[in-house]
């Protein structure tokens, strides 16, 4: 017995003690639902600006090289949905109970560089034209930044708890 009691306090000691009780992991889902429903939000309204009135028809996420125009238009969404569920999760640990700007601002800037240079690099070697590449690239930024601020307020107005 004494053995096991030393072994869950070594692990304590290398986690740092660390350990997400299940109302923690309930604010987060939470968070996750918030920043799913603002990332669909915005996507649609993407969706529709780029397909109406972008001045580069190309600009529309159907029009990169792929299936169907409605598969590639649902893939494309659930990928956002998903992006905006995790950086959201991931925004909430971050900040914590910081008001640091820069660190808030970071974590939008460090998401939508990752999602938009992937976007241009495939976008890039499958012979789309740059302007529409960084339209996506904008959105990108533009999608997380929606999601920091309903996660924001979401916090703001207890309908979410801090970490």
């Amino acid at each position: 017995m004494i053995e096991v009691n030393e072994a869950v306090h070594e692990t304590k000691q290398e986690t740092g003690g660390f350990h997400l009780s299940w109302m923690e992991r309930w604010e987060s889902l939470k968070a996750g639902g918030i920043g799913a429903i603002a990332a669909g939000i915005l996507f649609v309204l993407f969706t529709l600006i780029n397909s109406q009135w972008i001045l580069i028809p190309t600009t529309s996420a159907a029009n990169l090289p792929s299936g169907s125009t409605e598969v590639t238009i649902a893939a494309s969404g659930a990928i956002a949905i998903l992006s905006g569920f995790l950086f959201a999760v991931t925004y909430r640990y971050v900040i914590r109970q910081d008001q640091n700007v820069h660190l808030k601002s970071g974590a939008v800037a460090a998401f939508g560089l990752v999602r938009g240079l992937a976007q241009l690099d495939i976008g890039w070697q499958s012979g789309v034209h740059l302007l529409p590449l960084l339209v996506f690239m904008l959105e990108s930024f533009v999608l997380f930044a929606g999601v920091r601020m309903a996660i924001d307020w979401a916090i703001s107005h207890s309908k979410v708890k801090p970490f």
